[in-house]
């Protein structure tokens, strides 16, 4: 964080101090909210959770060196007191905001928004410094809990932007004002806690409507949801896609022999070819996007071809891809699953199982509401049309559908199996993998199908399997 003093940081928050003999000692580390990451000049932020309570913490984090504590009440060390945290670290993260003088670029959309912003934040790294977002920190603590690791020579601030209903964009934009705004896409994601693809895209374009007259919208011109948000904005915009009438598009789409896109990028200021690190047909719109924005922020084309094809995946368990000793390839995509994302993630396996066996263990897509059953039933359907070997749907009710789908696409009824948990899963692979195979493991995140993968990342390793 830029240095504030104690007092300065009362100040803004709106803050009583207690037990600080001196208010003009500065803090000059990072602001957490883990009691671990607290060290030497930092202010910890003291959260009242259900289980947890930060303020039991103050001790321990000043004697590892914080300034002082963020929190409702005092605590018996240097204290900052405050009604609401979340109020309090919204308001600082604004104020250091505005100081900073960075350009602030936010996205959301409805999958994809991880990967792009590490692909943004990858590009743009090249051209000046850049903090961005880590992992999905993207809601009303993660965020501004970012914006505030910027320091003073930071020129470029990447946001994610999440968001579970209407006006949830808009507060974070108010924190954290946006100069170019990004929407990629108008999913399924959280369809069931939305109502519907017209409120999703209601609240994604509340990223637009925040962005000031001299900023800029980047839409994509391939989502008519997305694209119709130009109405919704006096910024200038930008589309990025396929479309012959997106301002940075792709022309020459193909999949290398390792499942990796390669395409011709073309931008207003020239043209270059890129091949992907990532796997999966589904990373070109998302490097259209960061395309865009860099092409926004002065680079070449031939610039950012480079820094595309050399970025790789900043955020575990996103498609990476591990081949084990015995030719085993493992594609761990378990952080995260919805409709659109199941169904790259397939084409992504297919693409890199060429010729090879393939396996698709795949696990409940969550908050989808009345959509669920078809929706399940859809990507059970396309694991089929894709000749992926066999489908293990792994879970209860909608693993059930899940593999339904596929066994009423199939021929055979042999295409797939439902299991029961992990382990289960685990289990079955254990007795059935054989060398040179491809198996993909993706599912929403409260299923925890990331344990499978490291089972058999660790089988690979030391011959022996389990599920933990």
């Amino acid at each position: 964080m830029i240095a504030l003093s104690l007092a300065e940081i009362a100040e803004v928050v709106g803050g009583q101090t207690h037990d600080i003999p001196d208010p003009t000692v500065q803090v000059t580390g990072p602001v957490v909210r883990d009691s671990r990451e607290a060290g030497p000049g930092s202010l910890f932020v003291a959260f009242a959770g259900e289980r947890v309570d930060g303020h039991d913490f103050a001790a321990a984090v000043v004697e590892a060196g914080a300034v002082a504590v963020l929190g409702t009440r005092p605590v018996g060390v240097p204290a900052i007191v405050v009604d609401d945290v979340q109020d309090a670290l919204g308001a600082l993260a604004r104020h250091v905001v505005r100081r900073l003088g960075a350009t602030l670029v936010a996205l959301t959309g409805s999958a994809g928004k991880t990967s792009t912003k590490d692909l943004i934040a990858q590009v743009l790294q090249r051209k000046a410094p850049t903090v961005f977002t880590p992992g999905s920190l993207n809601n009303e603590i993660g965020l501004p809990l970012t914006a505030l690791s910027a320091t003073e020579e930071t020129r470029f601030l990447v946001l994610e932007m999440g968001a579970r209903g209407i006006g949830h964009i808009s507060y974070l934009a108010g924190l954290t004002p946006p100069k170019i705004g990004l929407v990629l896409n108008v999913g399924s994601a959280h369809i069931g806690e939305f109502g519907g693809r017209e409120q999703i895209a209601q609240a994604k374009g509340e990223l637009v409507e925040a962005l000031p007259e001299d900023g800029t919208a980047v839409l994509n011109a391939d989502d008519p949801y997305v694209r119709a948000m130009a109405s919704r904005t006096k910024a200038k915009v930008i589309l990025f896609g396929e479309s012959d009438e997106a301002d940075v598009r792709a022309e020459n789409v193909r999949l290398t022999d390792t499942g990796q896109p390669a395409f011709r990028l073309h931008t207003p200021s020239g043209a270059s070819d890129v091949t992907m690190r990532l796997y999966g047909e589904h990373h070109v719109s998302n490097a259209l996007a960061a395309a865009a924005v860099a092409h926004e922020l002065g680079m070449s084309a031939d610039e950012i071809a480079v820094a595309l094809s050399e970025a790789g995946s900043l955020s575990r368990w996103r498609m990476e891809v591990t081949e084990r000793p015995d030719g085993v390839t493992v594609v761990n995509d378990a952080y995260n699953a919805n409709p659109e994302s199941m169904k790259a993630a397939l084409r992504a396996l297919a693409a890199i199982g060429k010729g090879r066996r393939t396996w698709a263990v795949l696990g409940k897509m969550a908050e989808l509401g009345d959509e669920a059953l078809a929706e399940h039933d859809a990507v059970g359907r396309l694991a089929v049309r894709l000749n992926v070997s066999k489908l293990v749907a792994v879970g209860g009710r909608e693993a059930a559908w899940l593999q339904l789908g596929a066994y009423n696409e199939g021929s055979w009824g042999e295409e797939s199996v439902h299991v029961s948990d992990a382990q289960a899963a685990v289990d079955l692979l254990r007795s059935e993998l054989r060398p040179g195979d491809v198996v993909l493991v993706k599912a929403s995140r409260s299923v925890g199908l990331e344990s499978v993968a490291q089972a058999l990342l660790e089988s690979g390793a030391e011959g022996e399997v389990s599920a933990r």
